[in-house]
């Protein structure tokens, strides 16, 4: 068959099936009573609760290495009671690596023996044809069990769907809400943002450290799930004073018919990207591990037919197809390439550590969107359905412009590789076109050609078939994580 009447092909495919999703989850949330997650408003908040929380201290932790130690210092200091809430979790994570290895499950055995220690986790994929099993589940569990720490595993998930938030709460006093999984499980969470080459698969992710009122959101949602999953209760978290200047808001997905306590369920992270991405005027940047949600595409797509300014620009981060080196997005990317029509509005680049010759992909595993350098969010929700309608989530978001820009320009002086100093204060759209673009494509080109990469962004052609689609409930269950 013709290439390009395979392509039209696989288009035509591709485009019925995510119409038929788009309906589908239209349909769904309307029954539920959230049809308003789909509806533009110029309140850039998620209706309902827990509301937007002022007072808050919030410091984000780019990439492992950064985090990973920090969190281990946050966990020693507690006094009263530490609550993980997981994916999965892997005991032999080394969080600290330098002047003393420390794992996490000597962290939690030394900490069980002072204060309570609760790890909430999913229960595993039901069919040991995947992983993390139950089985696999099970072993952690009875290892963390072994240490003196409290453990339930979640089994209410929505067939081929799972529990994928990745929260910690110490005290009630201070949470952290982001990407990075406790594991080792597909790859080693502890890189640098400097992401050098090395031979365990290079891993770029983020998480938020929080102090304040909103602590009490984050608490009492692992309070909610604990006593579904439980039946036991816990004490109702206060409300932590003020401690900055962050205004922010938690925001969940938890699907309906899950948990009895909200049975309409929550799509309040959809609500706050449908909000966002339609309200964007200058800039749209995404990190984010999966771009395959049809109907936040559509938005972008919308965006590019029909830019807003001459200077609108979206750019965004995946991960490639560890193989070819092409885009994994089932077609999105493409379909985004095909609305801006060679205008030059989108970009989209994948990561790469390098050596000389050698060359790895950096998984890109972090969930971060910034919106005209005014809105922000973090957390564990991916850009696809899993995560904006089938698993539980938690997300933070902020208004705030300062932390948006400054959350900007950090990653952008990373990926980059500029110190902080070049990206401050410069116009976003300028460093698109005069960095972005021309360092992306040349090092496509040398990807091409069999030549040593010179730096770490690569573009992304959108190369992926969209008919792929049809795959995934199934592949999604895999690589949920």
């Amino acid at each position: 068959m013709d290439s390009n009447l395979l392509a039209r092909a696989d288009a035509a495919v591709g485009d019925r099936i995510e119409a038929l999703v788009r309906a589908h989850h239209r349909r769904r949330l309307a029954r539920t009573g959230w049809a308003r997650a789909f509806e533009d408003s110029p309140r850039l908040w998620a209706e309902g609760g827990p509301p937007p929380r002022r007072g808050n201290d919030v410091e984000i932790l780019i990439d492992g290495a950064s985090f990973l130690p920090r969190l281990a210092d946050e966990l020693a200091s507690a006094e009263s009671h530490v609550h993980i809430a997981g994916w999965y979790v892997s005991t032999e994570l080394a969080l600290v690596r330098k002047g003393g290895r420390r794992v996490l499950l000597d962290l939690l055995a030394d900490l069980a023996r002072k204060v309570e220690v609760r790890v909430l986790l999913w229960a595993g994929a039901p069919l040991p044809l995947f992983r993390p099993s139950r089985g696999d589940v099970r072993d952690v569990a009875k290892r963390l069990g072994g240490a003196g720490v409290e453990v339930a595993l979640d089994a209410k998930e929505r067939p081929l769907h799972c529990h994928h938030e990745k929260l910690v709460v110490v005290d009630d006093r201070l949470a952290t809400v982001g990407g990075i999984d406790l594991t080792t499980f597909c790859g080693d969470r502890y890189d640098s943002s400097g992401h050098p080459w090395r031979p365990a698969l290079g891993w770029h992710d983020a998480a938020a450290v929080v102090r304040g009122p909103v602590v009490a959101d984050v608490a009492d949602h692992f309070r909610l799930r604990w006593h579904e999953i439980t039946g036991n209760d816990l004490s109702a978290a206060a409300v932590p004073e003020e401690s900055g200047e962050h205004e922010l808001q938690l925001v969940q997905t938890i699907p309906e018919k899950v948990y009895k306590a909200v049975p309409r369920g929550a799509f309040r992270i959809f609500e706050s990207y449908v909000r966002a991405l339609r309200s964007a005027e200058r800039l749209i940047y995404l990190e984010s591990q999966f771009l395959w949600s049809p109907e936040l595409v559509e938005i972008l797509a919308d965006k590019l037919r029909r830019p807003p300014r001459e200077d609108f620009r979206i750019v965004a981060v995946l991960p490639s197809h560890p193989d070819s080196g092409n885009d994994d997005s089932r077609g999105q990317v493409g379909v985004l390439a095909g609305a801006d029509d060679g205008a030059g509005r989108f970009l989209a680049c994948a990561l790469y550590a390098r050596d000389g010759a050698d060359r790895e992909p950096i998984y890109v595993h972090a969930k971060i969107a910034i919106v005209d350098d005014r809105w922000l969010t973090i957390g564990s929700a991916n850009l696809n359905e899993h995560s904006l309608f089938n698993d539980t989530e938690a997300n933070l978001v902020s208004r705030e412009p300062e932390l948006a820009r400054a959350t900007r320009e950090r990653l952008w002086a990373e990926h980059l590789e500029l110190p902080l100093d070049q990206v401050h204060e410069r116009e976003a759209v300028e460093l698109v076109d005069e960095r972005w673009y021309p360092i992306a494509e040349e090092q496509l080109g040398r990807r091409s050609r069999g030549e040593p990469l010179t730096h770490r962004l690569v573009r992304l052609p959108g190369a992926s078939r969209r008919s792929r689609r049809l795959l995934g409930p199934l592949q999604g269950l895999v690589v949920d994580g």
